[in-house]
């Protein structure tokens, strides 16, 4: 068996992993045993201050999801994403029901710093409805 990490591009690795730990009920990663604070740690390995938040990470406190790996690069996000996060916030409701409990959770990630991009409405036929956001640095999600 093979474990997943999904890995991040971004411009601050302590936000952006803080934002995924809310929306998905993940945990910043702890700091390894024997350090108070990933400060601590970093700073007992000579890291200097100016490079601390260079990566960091988000895991599932139950061990089920995938570990979310945040890395700064200097670059920008200049393009749509050719793969994206799909927060499963409303399995096994429709209709309204459905599209009710997307926007909640919509409305909650918005509150984090989340953009809403769009709506998707159920058609009735291939359709169960989604709505697409960007997380805080314009990586696009879905709540479906």
């Amino acid at each position: 068996m093979r474990e997943v990490q999904v890995t991040f591009d971004c411009a601050d690795p302590a936000a952006l992993s803080a934002f995924w730990a809310e929306a998905l009920g993940y945990d910043v990663q702890p700091p390894p045993p024997g350090f108070d604070s990933w400060d601590a740690a970093l700073e007992a390995w000579g890291v200097p201050p100016e490079a601390r938040n260079s990566r960091s990470a988000a895991v599932d406190p139950e061990g089920a999801g995938p570990r979310l790996f945040f890395q700064q690069v200097p670059e920008g996000k200049v393009v749509k994403n050719r793969v994206h996060l799909d927060v499963r916030a409303a399995p096994g409701l429709e209709g309204d029901a459905r599209m009710e409990a997307l926007e909640a959770e919509c409305a909650r990630l918005v509150g984090l710093g989340a953009t809403r991009v769009r709506r998707v409405d159920p058609d009735g036929a291939m359709e169960a409805g989604f709505i697409t956001l960007q997380d805080p640095e314009g990586n696009e999600l879905c709540l479906d």
